[in-house]
């Protein structure tokens, strides 16, 4: 069996990765919180970690995995949303959870296993928040009920900081509930135009931590082997979500995965710079999911990746070479060499560069194989490939019927010259025992085929 190696933020190094239960692979990923339209940057975890939920399908098959990636639908940026729109909160998360997996599935990532809502798991948040207080890891004052940070001696050890170093470092205003500065919050309470749900402590609503807290243990128990997101989420996130869940008698995942921030061209993705954009902008704009996902493969998770407008050119021109050789043949298994690059860490750029190679050998059932294990195909091609490829049809028979005649009479000055037109026009031209197969190009320019 392939041996997967996986850099653990835990211990900062890279380790074989050994499940639990080969039987029942388990993964969590933090998912969106769900009150506008995912940017591009949101793409980036969902795709990087679809990646690695397909690969672990592949290695120990597609019953033997659990990926659970939450929705978080009770958040105040989500209450915001509601009072300046003068829309209902259920609305607006139900239209923001529908447009995440539409954009989402447009990029190709498979849905997860299960994708609770946090609504949904408001018991089980209450009852793990008694436990902490029976424990003495939690008090409540005020309506409020934080986590005792100084409680959980290994707090901080995830992303490297000090308790002591971290207060140093704030800048804030310490509410008067809190015991201590870095206490965080597991429930706050509601008023009458806010969310809420009855509580040993008032009517209230959870703390965002506990959420991912509650949902993983329920649905993939109190120790499970990977869990996943971006690194803007280590701190203080998941380091709540450890100090939480370890105290409330968890074991928690094994190894912790951190993708690196997405920037724009060089610089910080933010609406100030006027770089900001959403994946539906890209999409609206006939940029291809599957472009938008060749191009954030093309850099390892653990960098960050530029987006830049000569990637996403180049990516569209590689992927309509690359469908246009894959159309012929039929789905095997993706090869060893390509395997082996994505169980060292995920090494997506290293996968694209294997498939570059197998794209200059010709060698159309691996190359095939490996975009589909990369999520870059289904079982056909792509429509706006497929699409643009047929425009071409007549131009191919054209050509055909000209390399029939020039066989028999042994002249191919005809078939040169509407070979050279079609490459003048941007049309990628491949000739083989096979037939005729026109790929346009980028820069494909149809005005130009008019004296053919």
């Amino acid at each position: 069996m392939t041996t997967l190696k996986l850099h653990n933020t835990k211990t900062r190094k890279r380790e074989d990765f050994a499940p639990i239960d080969p039987q029942n692979v388990r993964m969590y990923v933090c998912g969106p919180t769900v009150y506008d339209r995912a940017h591009l940057g949101n793409a980036r975890p969902v795709i990087v970690f679809d990646v690695l939920f397909r690969l672990l399908r592949h290695i120990y098959g597609a019953d033997h995995v659990t990926y659970v990636r939450n929705f978080t639908d009770v958040d105040d940026k989500i209450n915001a949303r509601s009072a300046a729109s003068g829309r209902s909160i259920g609305e607006i998360t139900e239209e923001t959870i529908g447009w995440f997996l539409e954009d989402m599935g447009a990029v190709g990532a498979l849905q997860p296993t299960h994708m609770p809502r946090a609504t949904e798991y408001i018991p089980q948040m209450v009852a793990m928040i008694e436990g902490l207080m029976a424990d003495g890891f939690a008090y409540e004052k005020d309506g409020h009920v934080l986590f005792r940070v100084r409680k959980y001696k290994e707090y901080g050890a995830l992303s490297g900081r000090s308790v002591d170093d971290m207060i140093a470092g704030a800048r804030v205003e310490v509410a008067p509930y809190k015991e201590d500065p870095m206490d965080f919050v597991l429930w706050k309470p509601s008023d009458a135009e806010t969310p809420g749900w009855d509580s040993p402590w008032g009517r209230g609503r959870p703390g965002w931590h506990i959420e991912c807290s509650a949902m993983a243990h329920e649905l993939l128990g109190s120790h499970f082997d990977i869990h996943g997101g971006g690194n803007d989420l280590m701190f203080p996130h998941h380091e709540n979500e450890i100090a939480q869940s370890c105290c409330a008698g968890d074991k928690f995942a094994n190894v912790w995965l951190h993708n690196e921030m997405l920037q724009v061209e060089g610089k910080k993705m933010s609406k100030s710079l006027g770089n900001f954009f959403t994946v539906r902008d890209l999409l609206d704009q006939d940029v291809p999911g599957e472009v938008i996902r060749f191009v954030m493969l093309s850099t390892h998770y653990r960098k960050p990746m530029d987006w830049t407008e000569k990637k996403r050119e180049e990516a569209e021109k590689t992927l309509r070479k690359w469908y246009a050789l894959a159309a012929a043949a039929d789905g095997s298994t993706p090869d060893e060499d390509l395997i082996g690059l994505l169980a060292d860490d995920l090494n997506t750029a290293g996968a694209i560069g294997h498939l570059h190679k197998l794209a200059g050998a010709g060698d159309a059932a691996a190359l095939r194989s490996g975009l589909q294990l990369l999520g870059l195909m289904g079982d056909i091609i792509p429509a706006w490939a497929a699409q643009a490829s047929f425009d071409l049809v007549d131009y191919e028979a054209f050509l055909s019927d000209a390399r029939v005649t020039a066989m028999e009479t042994k002249d191919f000055a005809d078939v040169d010259r509407i070979k050279s037109m079609l490459v003048a026009a941007g049309v990628q031209v491949q000739m083989s025992k096979d037939g005729v197969v026109l790929t346009p190009t980028p820069e494909f320019d149809a005005d130009k085929l008019e004296a053919l």
